[in-house]
């Protein structure tokens, strides 16, 4: 063995190496090498496919002039590369022609006359991830030194050098490659949005530029778009579409609505029914948003393959694009509305002046009031109120469920809630009014996770007719919420009494009934006494002593007794009739203010 030959061109190696040249052609000289320098006949490089049982040939150096056609897939079961990688060693066979382990070389090692075979683990892997081996060969019998294996060890080392240094040049040119695809990605998107595009257009683009299936959700518009399926063993893509805009959308919506409350950097888990069976997905729900507030999401279901740093940037591309598209609907939105109340509020506040030219800003702006109408008004409950993201979803979700009701409705959006001009329909247009509003109350609960008030106004015929109505459906929701009480009313659910406290400072009230009989209540209440409810009795009958015992069941000495000791105890008189009137007109009060107050769990 010539050390310095051997020396020289490892340093060749290494140089072709060290310029970038093709890898065939540096594998094709390092086999060349480790043939002529160690005294091997010929040699291959194999690359292992253990998932599938085989070894392949991927470069073969044969100087023999037969030619002739070769095998370039092992069975790993008769060959030796597997346990040189198990055992990560050389494996020598010293003659194959008598080995009894290795068959397939024993076959071979007649048919290409060969005796000798060194297999070597390489340390690396080719392009598909599968690890490699140098495999040498030798027409005669050859004993393997130590400086045999060191030098085909340099060879080998020097192999992988060349094979992770492609890998590297090859993943450098896909990253740029790919930096090139999300620059021009994120061009191609701006350009969209500059160009007026619309959602579902800029959705379909998003959808196709990344890998990930996505769904865009637009609050504004009401709008969710489906794009690929993200589980396509039980969903095509025009099965998941459809899927999105009917059995899904209601609990994709209400998905987004609470990754918008409660934002979550990690994925989470959606269980979604879709009427035939029950299922759930991974998701990434990212919020959109304009000027602080929510008008969207984007939905990004994950794959086998994990977000890199370049999905990320194109990630944020698609989600700007996204908000800035949505910005124009959502000003636009704000725009509408914005004038749309302020128009409203001067009509019911009674601060027009010119009738025609309120009729005509009123028509440019789609609000009929030239035709008989009437009022629905909806109070958001108080705790909901501050509806950051979900104003605009709420207004389009009640505009949807009074046009299904009639083309020629209104909606208004007002600063505690929303106001709903429908055409006025008598008889039985009253019933379709009512299921109306059970139906505009029952879907903003979903939304609000709890019954709103919502209240009907008269007939509206000419502009003077709104101020009255509208004060008459603010009064009876100011008694609703004086008493607690939330859903579809009416000022007939409540009698003349809470209409009187309404009309009248409630707090006032409160405090003539404890002026007047506060005490007894608090007695009664402490000692469970029935002081009050002999009172009440008492005036009921008229003052009459055995008339009142009887309704009671009591003897009249006992009701005289009870009589004297609220008079002891209370000073309560009831000998005029101005007295009578003011105990038994606190007692009735008291009774409303009590069965209406919210009850402590």
């Amino acid at each position: 063995m010539n050390y310095k030959d051997q020396i020289i061109s490892l340093r060749e190696a290494a140089s072709l190496i060290n310029s970038g040249g093709d890898l065939t052609t540096v594998l094709r000289h390092l086999l060349q090498v480790a043939c002529r320098q160690a005294g091997w006949t010929m040699g291959s490089i194999m690359s292992i496919d253990a998932a599938h049982g085989y070894a392949h040939v991927m470069l073969r150096h044969d100087p023999t002039l037969l030619q002739r056609v070769l095998k370039d897939r092992w069975e790993l079961a008769t060959s030796p590369s597997l346990i040189a990688l198990k055992r990560n060693e050389p494996v020598y066979i010293r003659d194959a022609r008598v080995s009894e382990e290795f068959p397939g070389y024993r076959k071979e090692a007649f048919e290409r006359d060969y005796r000798t075979v060194l297999v070597m683990p390489m340390q690396c892997a080719d392009a598909d991830g599968r690890p490699m081996v140098l495999n040498v060969v030798s027409r005669e019998i050859v004993d393997v030194s130590d400086d045999d294996l060191a030098f085909l060890g340099m060879i080998v080392h020097l192999g992988a050098i060349a094979i992770e240094k492609q890998h590297r040049l090859r993943a450098e040119r896909l990253a740029g490659e790919r930096l090139q695809t999300v620059l021009h990605a994120h061009t191609s998107l701006l350009q969209d949005v500059l160009a007026g595009g619309s959602i579902p257009t800029l959705a379909t683009t998003i959808g196709d530029l990344l890998a990930n299936p996505v769904i865009v959700v637009d609050f504004n518009a009401n709008l969710l778009i489906g794009g690929k399926s993200p589980d396509p063993a039980h969903f095509t893509d025009d099965t998941w579409h459809n899927a999105t805009a009917t059995s899904l959308n209601r609990q994709l919506m209400k998905s987004a609505r609470e990754a918008v409350d409660n934002p979550r950097a990690e994925p989470q888990t959606l269980f979604l029914d879709d009427g035939t069976r029950r299922f759930h997905l991974s998701v990434r729900i990212e919020p959109l948003s304009v000027d602080g507030e929510a008008v969207g999401a984007l939905f990004i279901f994950p794959t086998a393959q994990a977000f890199s740093d370049l999905d990320l940037l194109l990630l944020d591309s698609a989600k700007f694009a996204l908000s800035v598209q949505m910005m124009r609907s959502f000003i636009r939105f704000r725009f509408e509305t914005r004038t749309l109340t302020e128009l409203f509020m001067e009509l019911v506040e009674h601060r027009w002046r010119d009738a025609s030219d309120l009729l005509q800003r009123s028509q440019r702006l789609g609000l009929n009031l030239t035709s008989p109408s009437q009022m629905i008004v909806v109070d958001f409950p108080e705790q909901t109120r501050t509806l950051a993201g979900k104003s605009a979803d709420l207004h389009h979700t009640v505009l949807r469920l009074v046009q299904q009701n009639t083309a020629h409705a209104s909606v208004v959006s007002i600063a505690d809630g929303l106001v709903c001009l429908v055409p006025f329909e008598a008889g039985k247009g009253q019933e379709r009014t009512a299921k109306l509003m059970r139906r505009i109350a029952e879907e903003l609960k979903r939304h609000l996770e709890e019954e709103p008030i919502v209240v009907v106004g008269n007939r509206c015929v000419t502009l003077t007719d709104y101020p009255e109505n509208w004060d008459r459906c603010w009064r009876t929701i100011n008694i609703a919420r004086a008493f607690g009480r939330r859903g579809v009313l009416s000022g007939q659910d409540f009698g003349p009494l809470p209409m009187f406290v309404a009309a009248a400072d409630v707090g006032e009230v409160k405090g003539f009934v404890e002026e007047s009989i506060g005490a007894i209540v608090a007695h009664d209440r402490t000692h469970e006494t029935p002081y009050l409810e002999t009172l009440s009795a008492f005036l009921k009958e008229g003052c009459r002593s055995q008339a009142c015992a009887d309704a009671m069941g009591l003897h009249v000495t006992t009701l005289r007794y009870r009589l004297s000791r609220i008079h002891d105890l209370f000073g309560v008189e009831v000998d005029t009739p101005d007295r009578r009137f003011a105990v038994e007109l606190a007692i009735r009060l008291h009774s409303v203010i009590d069965s209406h107050s919210p009850r402590q769990n």
